[in-house]
């Protein structure tokens, strides 16, 4: 994820970092500078169509397309936005509900178990490692930390299978083990339901944002929309604005298409992109605050 000061204009302005849509459209951005060039020549001095009103009548065209096909980018926009914002909500949920069953855990079990308070400070911490692994489609494998030799529940990891839910599991599996022994009573088992249980709700969730993408028809229609529109420009405008027409389009064409590469960005949030949701990070604070809070 990009940090910067969105007070400072003029970095904003005139820096180009790797994501900038800028870089990326400038090679397509000059195919359509010189298509409009080559539109312009061929009417203003080749076919001078510029009698013929039916041509002329294409800007009415362009009008009404324009406005229509705004309204299609806000709704794309705005639908992405949502998607990442939904994603990174959940994860602000589970650095909350890690460290809420970190501290109550912390109060709950003794201070003499030391071996149990250890196991529960490495497998909250690992949960948060498989799911953002998982989101990022990384092979996951058994180490997910140094110490994981010392800890039963980590040796048997499957890789083939869900690890955040075998993670989930031995974190159920190790408070009935407490309960068993009577360490946990029935009451605290009932007092860190809640996020025990939020664990499973939230890699649910993200998921769902991860493997329900936008419409494939709805997504090909957008691409489709911008290009048929900056492809007929020139043809409409050329004779009210001449030459200037190739800045225009070039400039009409670098802002709908950014747009869509935004929108394409964003709505999976937990890709990895420069603007997406930085859980790398916040699993590495989930790890430094339960070990924070459980301490030996």
């Amino acid at each position: 994820m990009i940090y910067y000061n969105p007070k400072d204009w003029f970095y904003t302005l005139f820096r180009f970092h790797k994501s900038d849509t800028f870089r990326k459209l400038f090679p397509m951005m000059i195919i359509i500078g010189l298509y409009s060039g080559g539109i312009a020549w061929l009417e203003l001095s080749y076919w001078r169509l510029s009698d013929k009103n039916s041509i002329r009548n294409l800007t009415i065209l362009h009008t009404l397309l324009g406005f229509a096909i705004s309204m299609l980018l806000v709704f794309r926009t705005n639908t992405a936005y949502e998607r990442w914002w939904e994603g990174r909500k959940l994860w602000g949920s589970l650095v909350n509900n890690t460290r809420n069953l970190a501290m109550k855990l912390n109060q709950i079990i003794p201070a003499d178990h030391s071996d149990d308070r250890r196991i529960f400070r490495e497998l909250i911490p690992a949960f948060a490692l498989a799911l953002h692994n998982h989101l990022r489609r990384i092979s996951t494998q058994t180490e997910l930390f140094e110490s994981y030799a010392r800890n039963p529940e980590l040796q048997h990891l499957n890789p083939e299978k869900h690890i955040p839910n075998q993670i989930a599991s031995a974190i159920y599996q190790r408070v009935g083990v407490l309960e068993t022994k009577g360490i946990l009573t029935p009451y605290n088992t009932l007092f860190i339901n809640n996020e025990l249980q939020s664990l499973s709700e939230i890699c649910g969730a993200c998921e769902r944002i991860k493997n329900t993408p936008i419409p494939f028809s709805y997504n090909v229609f957008i691409k489709k929309f911008i290009f048929i529109y900056i492809m007929t420009l020139p043809i409409g405008f050329v004779f009210q604005l001449g030459y200037w027409i190739i800045p225009i389009v070039i400039f009409v064409f670098y802002v709908l298409a950014s747009l869509e590469l935004i929108a394409e960005e964003i709505e999976d949030p937990f890709g990895g992109d420069a603007n997406d949701i930085p859980t790398d990070l916040i699993q590495a604070n989930i790890l430094k605050h339960t070990q924070e809070i459980l301490l030996p």
